[in-house]
């Protein structure tokens, strides 16, 4: 008798190449993701199930999905499916963060086209009867500077097809070299250089609590009251309430908004200027890229379900990892965003993994993997997986090696990554796992040897070793009402200290930079290892 197949159930409208993708060796059913008792229902003996943005698959959706392994989204954001839910479950989460990006570049290229040369009023005017050459004169864009804030994929793809109109791109990307920025035809600067000589500026970053509203008041202030700007990438980006003042004072010339801070948005005060042009949120919405969405995903569950690595998963990496070696991948993974906190915004030449003890005995490639994607987690704005990791280092021109010994001197087995940036400085951390819970410990930065919970929330100071430094950081803290859950302090040969502090929350905004000038610390870093 032969095994029954495993069940598919797509909850919205794919693709026929979606179906196409997933072959014949699966039982497709359908259902309608919108009805949620219908879901609920149809949710039983299923072993993944694709999903849009109208399928709600939260912890109750999971509960019910008792045989459930992977839940994929075809499309790049996933808001409607509870991450950590499904990993407590040990459901796989898949996406698409490819699917989007040519349409997301060519929307951004169609907003700056729109706005140079008026082409919404324009096209307004005219339907209302109103024949107006002269009141919609626009600007040519051969020979303007465009400020590309973000070179990732969609900042680079942009860049490269603006660059057909004969523009010159100035781009700003901490996280990027300027070989590779070169690469792309591109000038690294500065973000106030930036701002103040670009004549289009466009935004192609992730949203995190340093990027929302990292265009305001000031950075309008900054910029030509000729120029433009475009954000076609996440709403909040730019301050829509310093835009509309922007556009009242004429302190810019206009605006191309895809993305609002919260959507629906339909009657935003920068509206009643015809110098913006507004979008309802359509950076993903093309045929393509909704096909390209499906099949993408509807590859990775043929993969998911055979057991093996799949690309996109968002929440665990795929294909068979030694039980010896899965739990290192999580701290890793830590240790490559601890990294990545310490270096700061300068860019990194390179990223180096070395795994040292009884596991190296094993296959632990994920182990570089997952340090890579803690590396980039926070500092760019596609969804990173244990196998695009690579990818983006390499479109950063990051280099990254894996070295193993079986020797581990302390600890039975430990994971360091070490990252050297372009002006040559250096920065490395090491991390174990201890006792029969397996806690994830800090047990090194920079050749200091300490010991702390690799916890949320972590401050890192460096200084010149003198009584009554501890007691300055305990009486700050104190006074915001911010609990030292732990500490350790590590001092070298020439007198150095390094003091590391788990916090019981994170910190008021400035207090990292208030606490360094009060101790002259020569370092300082707070590192937020939340989800």
């Amino acid at each position: 008798m032969s095994a029954a197949q495993p069940v598919v159930l797509i909850a919205e409208e794919l693709s026929p190449a979606t179906v196409e993708a997933l072959g014949p060796d699966f039982e497709i059913r359908h259902t309608d993701g919108a009805d949620r008792a219908r879901l609920l229902a149809d949710l039983p003996g299923v072993d993944a199930i694709l999903v849009r943005s109208a399928t709600q698959m939260d912890a109750e959706a999971i509960a019910a999905a008792t045989d459930l392994k992977v839940i994929a989204r075809a499309g790049v954001g996933l808001d409607n499916v509870d991450v950590p839910a499904a990993t407590a479950a040990g459901v796989m989460v898949v996406n698409a963060p490819t699917s989007n990006i040519v349409s997301a570049a060519e929307l951004t290229c169609g907003h700056i086209l729109s706005v140079a040369r008026n082409i919404a009023p324009a096209n307004r005017a005219l339907k209302a009867g109103e024949w107006k050459r002269s009141k919609y004169a626009g600007v040519e864009l051969f020979e303007k500077k465009l400020g590309v804030i973000g070179l990732g994929r969609i900042g680079a793809l942009v860049a490269e097809r603006m660059k057909a109109f004969g523009m010159e791109i100035l781009a700003y990307d901490p996280y990027i070299s300027a070989a590779r920025a070169q690469q792309l035809g591109a000038t690294l600067v500065d973000l106030d250089t930036l701002l103040e000589q670009s004549d289009f500026v466009t935004i192609h970053m992730p949203k995190t609590p340093e990027t929302v509203g990292m265009i305001a008041d000031e950075q309008f202030a900054r910029m030509k009251d000729t120029a433009y700007v475009i954000n076609v990438a996440r709403g909040g980006l730019v301050d829509e309430d310093a835009l509309a003042r922007a556009l009242d004072s004429g302190a810019i010339a206009g605006a191309g908004i895809d993305v609002f801070s919260s959507e629906p948005a339909t009657d935003l005060a920068f509206f009643q200027h015809d110098s913006a042009v507004v979008t309802p949120h359509l950076g993903a919405s093309t045929a393509e890229a909704q096909e390209k969405a499906g099949v993408a995903v509807a590859k990775s569950v043929r993969l998911a379900l055979a057991g093996e690595l799949v690309p996109d998963a968002v929440n665990v990496a795929g294909g068979v990892i030694h039980e010896d070696v899965r739990p290192g991948l999580p701290l890793a993974e830590k240790l490559g965003r601890t990294l990545r906190a310490l270096v700061g915004e300068a860019s990194l030449e390179s990223v180096d993994v070395e795994v040292a003890g009884e596991i190296a005995e094993h296959d632990v490639k994920a182990v570089r993997l997952a340090a890579l994607k803690g590396v980039f987690t926070d500092v760019v704005s596609e969804q990173v997986s244990y196998v695009n990791a690579p990818v983006l280092a390499e479109q950063r021109g990051v280099e990254s090696r894996l070295t193993t010994t079986p020797v581990a001197e302390s600890y039975r087995n430990a994971i360091t990554v070490s990252g050297v940036t372009s002006t040559g400085g250096k920065t490395s951390v090491t991390g174990t796992l201890t006792g029969p819970k397996q806690v994830q410990k800090l047990v090194g930065v920079d050749g200091h040897e300490i010991e702390v919970p690799l916890a949320e929330h972590l401050l890192v100071f460096g200084y010149a070793d003198r009584p009554g430094v501890v007691g300055i950081l305990g009486q700050a803290l104190g006074e915001q009402g911010v609990n030292i859950a732990g500490m350790d302090v590590s001092r070298d040969a020439e007198g150095t200290a390094l003091a590391v502090l788990t916090l019981d929350a994170g910190m008021a905004a400035g207090t990292v930079g208030a606490l360094a000038q009060a101790i002259g610390a020569e370092r300082a870093a707070e590192i937020d290892l939340s989800e």
